[in-house]
């Protein structure tokens, strides 16, 4: 388990030798200002050059095997396979891969980052998951990429908002109902007519549904730590922290 001053963490979950996994903090980068330090999105209004030299140290810091897939999320549900060889399109919220050295990425500060490993290890995915993307299915959609049978998958639930701060009006609450009633567990009442989401709980309906058992984390929350984790409910202008997942050679 790496130290937060290194910039990053490594999740505790039971992945196979040789599946590596990190998710990053704020801390141990070069930006300035709402984006210190260690911000990894170059989509939110850092300096280019910042961003670069961020990557760069994520790079070293964890010993990648290659550049980082960095995908270009929607809130959606694509789901891309990447091979060896350069994708011709990175618009997703998802991606898997049987690559070893092929690593797999995706940025948040708030949504929901997923990781998954299945088949003993040879099958590996990273899913973008917000309240938008949950609701329209990324999670099955990326159970399904995996191309392993769902309980041999092991899924690890990375830093998000969390239950105490995200507040939803009543249309989002009743869109989840209307597909399961079952998630009214994962809603608590707020203010007026608004509620409280647990967004851990409704992916792990959604993935227990898709017949998922192995699903460890999920007890974070990024609007609450502020010394940690970048938060765009808490701050607005903000960095992103990246969660990665990836096979090494041999």
């Amino acid at each position: 388990m790496a130290t937060e001053e290194a910039g990053y963490w490594v999740p505790d979950w039971p992945v196979p030798y040789g599946v590596r996994s990190a998710i990053t903090v704020r801390s141990g980068g070069v930006s300035q200002g709402a984006y210190a330090s260690l911000n990894l999105g170059d989509h939110v209004g850092d300096a280019p050059e910042a961003v670069a030299r961020n990557r760069e140290r994520l790079r070293d810091m964890l010993e990648l095997p290659g550049e980082p897939r960095w995908l270009r999320q929607e809130h959606g549900t694509g789901v891309v396979t990447l091979t060896a060889a350069p994708a011709d399109s990175l618009e997703a919220d998802g991606a898997v891969t049987v690559i070893p050295g092929v690593v797999l990425a995706v940025l948040t500060a708030d949504c929901l980052p997923v990781l998954a490993c299945g088949g003993g290890g040879r099958h590996i995915g990273v899913f973008h998951a917000g309240w938008r993307g949950l609701l329209a299915g990324i999670l099955e959609r990326g159970v399904a990429a995996m191309q392993v049978a769902p309980e041999d998958i092991l899924i690890y639930l990375g830093p998000a908002i969390g239950p105490a701060h995200f507040e939803v009006g009543p249309e989002l609450r009743a869109a989840f109902l209307a597909e399961d009633a079952g998630t009214a567990e994962a809603f608590r009442p707020g203010r007026g007519d608004r509620w409280f989401a647990n967004i851990y709980a409704l992916a792990r309906q959604r993935l227990q549904r898709a017949g998922v058992q192995a699903i460890f984390g999920g007890n974070l929350c990024t609007v609450a730590d502020p010394a940690r984790y970048f938060s765009y409910r808490r701050d607005g202008v903000t960095g992103r922290m990246v969660s990665l997942i990836w096979k090494e050679d041999g």
